[in-house]
């Protein structure tokens, strides 16, 4: 994991998201070098600070690509206003729930991102799925070079990721080359679900995984039978769990096992694991809707994938970095030992020397998300090849079906 920060476990993992989300080493520089003696102090004292500073990144990008539109450079504007994007959602994911400011700061870098994925002509439409009576908002990525309906995979959050940070990942335009299309979603508990429609986390993840389904299916693009489900971190109990109980799924992919989340908890509160983000209790009872740490904790009794995965009975991949500080490689192996009824189950510990060993590869995505995208299309009847023609092996020009 890159440290630009040496004691500050928390501020350094944002840094390393910013990059894989595709921050540019000179601006993190000068939106971080002010803040290295803040960062000594922990990660919850500071973020204000933090927030001011990676702000201003963004409002500089802003007003440089406002200088593009003006001259007509619309896809250069685009790229500033997604790459704005950036520096405003690292800000606002680090700031208290109840901070003010942070909800100003989540107004503008929605805006900057829908601006800057029509600017730049990039592969993304904005869905809107109605749910409880809010919305589960998500993007939608489709894949290339079909005709006729696609297989899709929808994508969920974390425990605190955002729908455009996992659009900017780039797992969906991985997919969307190997004939795959993608919706990356704020589910309950996340982005614009809990921040504009109050909707919390809820432990039957099949439920509103099963609202989106009930979507899907009525896009003539999509194929119904072929939809999978993947989650990150958080999402690694989410997507196990709703595969497990909806049996529309065709497969299912964990990018960080969370076999029992709330055992976890317990563990942090022991100083035994790393916190994700700082303001940590306070974020995880807004998260789940919990008047206070008691009632938290009884909650957590049920956030666990025991006695459910052997349910699971299409293929399923596991990735987990062999060096997560958050998440302890031995849930991994739970999982896998638990999904007995899978017929094509995959556990794939992520080392150092693949790249991306840290918590759900943020220290470096790259192989995770080739191994992802190439193990869905394997499975989904994509591609394994962008491209056929002179030069290309014969294995590169495969089709999987």
């Amino acid at each position: 994991m890159f440290q630009y920060f040496p004691t500050n476990y928390v501020w350094n993992l944002a840094i390393n998201i910013a990059i894989e989300m595709g921050a540019k080493m000179g601006e993190l520089d000068e939106v971080s070098r002010p803040l290295l003696s803040l960062s000594e102090k922990g990660s919850d004292e500071g973020t204000q600070a933090f927030l001011e500073s990676w702000e201003a990144m963004g409002d500089k990008l802003t007003e440089l690509a406002r200088e593009d539109e003006a001259r007509g450079r619309l896809i250069s504007a685009g790229h500033k206003l997604v790459r704005s994007t950036v520096y405003f959602a690292t800000a606002e994911r680090l700031q208290a729930f109840d901070y003010e400011p942070r909800r100003a700061l989540y107004a503008k870098y929605q805006a900057a991102f829908r601006r800057g994925v029509v600017l730049a002509g990039e592969n993304c439409e904005r869905v809107e799925i109605p749910y409880e009576g809010g919305v589960i908002a998500g993007l939608y990525t489709r894949a290339e070079g079909v005709s006729g309906p696609a297989p899709l995979l929808l994508q969920v959050n974390g425990l605190d990721s955002v729908k455009e940070i996992l659009y900017l990942l780039r797992l969906p335009q991985e997919l969307a080359r190997r004939g795959v299309s993608s919706l990356c979603i704020d589910q309950p508990g996340t982005g614009e679900a809990l921040r504009l429609h109050g909707l919390h986390a809820r432990p039957d993840a099949e439920y509103w995984a099963g609202k989106v389904l009930d979507y899907l299916e009525t896009r003539p693009d999509v194929d119904p039978r072929r939809i999978g489900m993947q989650g990150v971190s958080l999402g690694g109990y989410y997507a196990p769990r709703a595969v497990a109980f909806e049996p529309r799924f065709a497969l299912g992919v964990a990018w960080g096992a969370s076999h029992n989340w709330g055992e976890v908890q317990k563990r942090r509160m022991a100083g035994q694991t790393k916190n994700p983000v700082p303001h940590y209790w306070e974020h995880v009872r807004w998260v789940w809707g919990s008047k206070d740490q008691g009632e938290f904790m009884a909650l957590m009794e049920q956030i666990n994938l025991i006695g459910v995965l052997d349910r699971i009975k299409v293929p399923f991949l596991l990735l987990h970095g062999a060096d997560d500080q958050q998440i302890p490689t031995e849930y991994a192996h739970q999982s896998y030992d638990a999904m007995t009824s899978s017929p094509d189950r995959e556990l794939k510990i992520i080392t150092s020397r693949e790249g991306g060993s840290q918590h759900s590869s943020t220290d470096n995505s790259a192989y995770a998300v080739d191994y992802m995208a190439d193990w869905v299309a394997e499975r989904l009847g994509g591609r394994l090849g962008a491209a056929t023609g002179p030069g290309l092996p014969v294995s590169a020009q495969k089709e999987s079906r």
